[in-house]
């Protein structure tokens, strides 16, 4: 009889996970408390627009691919998506617009053109950017930080004797400084920070990786919307399998001297041979093994958390051709934005503004001369803040922010509406207190104090998902799914 693996979450780590276990011949089973797979890679529609609910940046696609290799298909039969020619458009209070390309020359001569920078300063930029991805990726994202064999191996030996040069004990926004005189660039790449929830005013320079990884590697569009990226992964799954059980939520995690036994859904017990929780880790030690609390790996659970998001999803009466798949409308002051999120826990009145309009690829996302806007700033965690009130004053100052910017009044055009809070996103998704990334990567050790993808007091138990290592992120949730299953 093959083994058997229980996966609680159907989230993009936990399907990948799935089908990771199913090639190696495990009997595989998947329990979501949903209606729906895809955690926060999920989609809804509403009077006629459709909308990604949740990520909508497309990277490293190669790791998508890598699922549908494993399992003897070519992934182009399977998933398809394209490469984008320009990875967001940057509007500045000044006035500045800022198109960010993926071809490198075209983008120092626009850098050079609207703002002033040499092209020689962001060349020494991004050579820097892909130094620190070369040290690091194979051993802090690819690899378990958590077990003696990862530092034996003579690639991480070598990355731990070049440790320096990834810039660990300066914050983001120091290292950016050293590197243009122009603060609108230093802003340009401060904001890659939220791309795993952290403040660039905190956050190790290590995490200037994350331009490498857009710029070098490129970002992407699934030919169906981002979600088609959890529909067509869970139907590889299935072909291997692995059973998706939705509408079942997991109510225990059974364990017999200190080895996972099994799960407990709705009063049934269901054995296994391992157990693989895709549940936020809070709420993984706090709901299903509460009855343990002696095991509750207390430091690690009472970490900082990462920063939340309010998401408004609107259904626009026309179409904007100067804007494009990505916009972002920058806060006049970065640091008083971020400030307001982390030490305040509320919302600046000049936030920077995500705007993601999908039917710019898809077409039929919106209806004829209509588009989906799925407008986005970053809050704090929920820790009990007057939500209601934030909300509201959030959208006048946001729609105030892009009327200027457009020279439009957004409010009247705005024909649909449906907002997304912490609070959501802690109940659609059993993200704790709402936070997108798990815990925040606001130290230099941030990539060691993640939580482990195997438990070290729980047999048998493992871990996956944006709250574990490596973080948050399709690609780094994908990546998790590969540490566990070479793990296993």
């Amino acid at each position: 009889m093959p083994k058997k693996a229980l996966i609680i979450g159907a989230g993009i780590a936990g399907i990948a996970t799935a089908i990771r276990l199913a090639v190696k011949g495990y009997d595989v089973e998947v329990f979501e408390a949903n209606n729906y797979p895809g955690g926060k890679l999920s989609e809804f529609e509403k009077d006629g627009f459709r909308f990604d609910a949740g990520p909508s940046l497309f990277t490293m696609p190669q790791y998508v691919d890598e699922l549908f290799k494993l399992a003897g298909k070519n992934p182009s039969d399977y998933f398809q998506y394209q490469k984008l020619d320009v990875l967001c458009k940057y509007f500045y209070t000044d006035g500045t617009k800022l198109t960010a390309y993926k071809d490198t020359d075209k983008f120092e001569q626009e850098v050079s053109k609207n703002i002033g920078e040499e092209a020689s300063a962001i060349k020494k930029y991004t050579e820097n950017s892909s130094k620190i991805y070369n040290i690091t990726n194979h051993v802090f994202l690819e690899k378990s930080l958590h077990r003696i064999k990862t530092f034996l191996s003579w690639s991480t030996l070598k990355s731990i004797f070049r440790i320096r040069q990834i810039d660990a004990m300066r914050t983001m926004h120091q290292a950016n400084q050293s590197f243009f005189k122009d603060e609108r660039m230093v802003q340009f790449y401060d904001r890659y920070a939220t791309y795993n929830g952290s403040n660039p005013y905190s956050a190790p320079a290590t995490l200037n990786v994350i331009p490498h990884i857009e710029q070098h590697f490129g970002a992407y569009f699934p030919k169906d919307g981002m979600y088609s990226i959890t529909t067509n992964l869970v139907k590889l799954a299935e072909s291997l399998g692995a059973k998706f059980n939705y509408n079942s939520r997991v109510d225990e995690i059974v364990l017999e001297r200190q080895i996972a036994k099994g799960i407990r859904v709705k009063d049934r017990l269901i054995e296994a041979d391992i157990v693989i929780s895709n549940m936020d880790v809070w709420f993984t030690y706090h709901q299903l093994l509460r009855t343990h609390p002696a095991l509750f790996p207390k430091k690690i659970l009472s970490q900082e958390r990462s920063s939340s998001a309010l998401i408004f999803y609107w259904g626009i009466n026309k179409q904007f051709p100067q804007l494009d798949l990505h916009n972002i409308f920058f806060s006049a002051d970065y640091k008083a934005e971020f400030n307001h999120i982390w030490q305040q826990k509320d919302i600046y009145h000049d936030p920077t503004v995500y705007l993601n309009i999908s039917s710019k690829y898809k077409i039929d996302d919106a209806p004829e001369g209509c588009e989906n806007w799925f407008v986005m700033i970053n809050v704090p965690s929920n820790s009990g803040q007057d939500w209601n009130k934030l909300i509201a004053n959030a959208r006048k100052n946001i729609i105030a922010k892009l009327n200027k910017s457009l020279g439009e009044d957004v409010s009247e055009l705005i024909i649909s509406e449906s907002i997304l809070d912490p609070r959501g996103i802690e109940n659609r998704t059993s993200s704790y207190q709402g936070s997108i990334y798990g815990t925040s990567s606001n130290n230099q050790f941030a990539a060691f104090l993640r939580h482990a993808n195997k438990s070290s007091k729980i047999n048998n138990l493992y871990f996956c998902g944006g709250s574990v290592h490596p973080g948050g992120g399709i690609p780094l949730c994908l990546l998790s799914a590969k540490i566990v299953s070479d793990w296993v």
